[in-house]
């Protein structure tokens, strides 16, 4: 059985009435595998997607890598090394979809 998340776009749709993405720089805290990433990424200047688990990591940059779009970095790293190492100026816009930090 294969299993559709918000097949009715419903998620998306919310995300688009709540927030401007257009030409921002988004950093999407907790991006698993890129689900919602996709849906957006086109619509920012550029998405910082960072992940903590491994194998959710890898296969958001294997799905990079079957679609390339140079707008979207994937980043292994926890969201505390992350947020130590950044500088939070470079973004206009931080989502976080189902993730606890």
């Amino acid at each position: 059985m294969t299993v559709r998340i918000d097949p009715e776009g419903n998620e998306i749709d919310a995300l688009f009435d709540l927030v401007e993405l257009e030409g921002r720089q988004v950093l999407e805290i907790g991006c698993g595998d890129g689900r919602l990433t996709w849906r957006y990424a086109d619509r920012a200047a550029h998405v910082t997607a960072i992940e903590p688990f491994e194998d959710a990591i890898a296969r958001a940059r294997t799905r990079l890598s079957d679609a390339p779009n140079e707008r979207i970095g994937f980043h292994h790293v926890a969201f505390e090394d992350f947020a130590a190492a950044s500088d939070a100026d470079v973004f206009d816009v931080a989502l976080l979809s189902w993730s606890l930090c």
